[in-house]
């Protein structure tokens, strides 16, 4: 469905609203991305004056109506969400601690106050073109200003915390003081992990530049009580002819920033698998760095000292698969990994074919190539980072830039040469798979000869 579909449905609703008294408003993000000149294809829609066993009937003249909701009922018809003006009262701990109820009796002005952000409070109604804006939000984003709607209240819902973190990178909006008190004052540690994800996820993926919400994660206090695995990047120094940005959390914020411009072409899985590991691939600096005797900062080993660290933080997140991809596996994969590229380009030693065949076990090498090149163009200073389409070049070249090569030879294959099943079958098999990594095997005549010699081998 189309914006402008949305919309004429919208304003179908709309009218079939008016003409039994009521009145339908268009709420939240749309308004808001109107106003910025945004693309957004979601439509919300507020019903004002009609009874919700009256509105369900009504829509349902417009098609077939589903009904989601467990303590507030809101209607999807033809693409939309329709719903009453809602009242909440803060019944228990927490961002799920509310009893709420639909009111069709509430004035716009009214409903407004449960909203977040003034920015997110403006409604507009589609037949007249009219702006309801009680708490001046179209005044903020003008400034680009972030303020909460009702202070007494705000604290009420801890996820609005990480909701300013992830609008304000996607919005370059930056937090007005009273705001960001009420941030830091606000307790965290009701949130579950995959409400904290989903707006990490937006932060990550929805803002060009992602820096403004992890270094406003720093400012708020979020970092300590949220991501606390990134807290040891701050102040964790770094050999300044190297990096001359600074620290390692300046460095990280450069690196996302980097990365998150070259991932739009990937698919959804790939892409937070390249944020993930731009996030967390010197998370092995602060427990590795050492000033030398020459005087230089070094940090040998961050790399596997960075996978600990990682797989905290994925669990805190609870990452996992995503549409049946291991995201948890790759980006583990690129953090390990992270300086490969650059070092087997500048190696003394060719490195072989068979390296990166190997490696094709452990990470997708095209997404490593582009975490690097991240890496590498994630600071300040010129530095050649050539090294990076050298790597990528040679993985397509060998065809292992996703995966490695499947195997030439197969159980059935040694099975015929009279070897009974059992575990000398995989023996086999994994003897013949390393000569064909390493290139000596390329056919299936040449593997079955090699199974022939490792049957010789009384170790096979």
């Amino acid at each position: 469905m189309t914006r402008h579909d949305s919309l004429d449905d919208a304003l179908e609703v709309a009218r079939l609203v008016a003409a039994h008294g009521g009145r339908a408003l268009i709420v939240g993000g749309w308004v808001r991305d109107r106003l910025l000149g945004h693309p957004s294809l979601d439509i919300d829609l507020e019903v004002y004056g009609i009874p919700a066993a009256d509105l369900r009937g009504l829509l349902e003249r417009l098609g077939p109506v589903n009904i989601v909701g467990e303590s507030f009922t809101v209607y999807k018809v033809a693409g939309l969400d329709v719903a009453l003006p809602r009242r909440e009262s803060k019944v228990g701990r927490g961002h799920r601690g509310f009893e709420v109820t639909g009111d069709p009796g509430l004035s716009p002005t009214e409903a407004a106050r449960r909203r977040d952000f003034t920015v997110n409070a403006i409604a507009w109604d589609p037949l007249t073109g009219e702006y309801l804006d009680p708490y001046d939000g179209r005044a903020d984003l003008a400034t680009r200003r972030l303020r909460v709607v009702d202070p007494a209240t705000f604290g009420d819902d801890s996820l609005r915390v990480l909701r300013a973190l992830q609008m304000a990178a996607r919005f370059e909006l930056r937090v007005e003081p009273d705001t960001a008190r009420l941030c830091r004052a606000t307790p965290l540690d009701d949130l579950p992990p995959e409400r904290v994800w989903i707006e990490i996820e937006k932060l990550l993926l929805k803002a060009v530049r992602p820096s403004i919400g992890l270094g406003l994660a720093l400012d708020l206090d979020v970092v300590p009580r949220v991501l606390p695995e990134l807290l040891p990047l701050v102040g964790c120094e770094q050999e300044p002819d190297w990096h001359p940005e600074g620290d390692v959390w300046v460095h990280t914020l450069l690196v996302v920033d980097q990365a998150r411009a070259r991932i739009d072409e990937l698919p959804h899985p790939k892409r937070v698998a390249v944020m993930l590991g731009a996030v967390a691939h010197d998370l092995g600096k602060p427990v590795t760095t050492i000033r030398s005797e020459d005087g230089r900062i070094r940090s040998p080993g961050h790399e596997e000292a960075g996978v600990a660290p990682t797989l905290s933080l994925l669990d805190r997140l609870n990452v996992h698969t995503m549409d049946g991809y291991d995201v948890r596996g790759q980006v583990v994969g690129l953090v390990a990994n992270h300086l490969k590229p650059g070092m087997w380009h500048t190696a003394s030693t060719p490195v072989g074919d068979g390296a990166f065949r190997r490696l094709a076990h452990k990470v997708d090498l095209e997404l490593l190539a582009l975490l690097a090149e991240a890496d590498c163009t994630g600071r300040t200073g010129t530095f050649d980072c050539g090294a990076m389409a050298w790597f990528l070049d040679r993985a397509r070249h060998l065809g292992v830039e996703h995966r490695p090569p499947a195997p030439v030879l197969l159980g059935r294959h040694v099975l015929a040469l009279g070897v009974p099943p059992g575990p000398r079958v995989g023996r086999i098999l994994s003897a013949v798979y390393e000569r064909q990594l390493d290139g000596s095997v390329a056919t299936l005549d040449e593997a079955i000869a090699a199974a022939r010699a490792a049957l010789q081998d009384t170790g096979a």
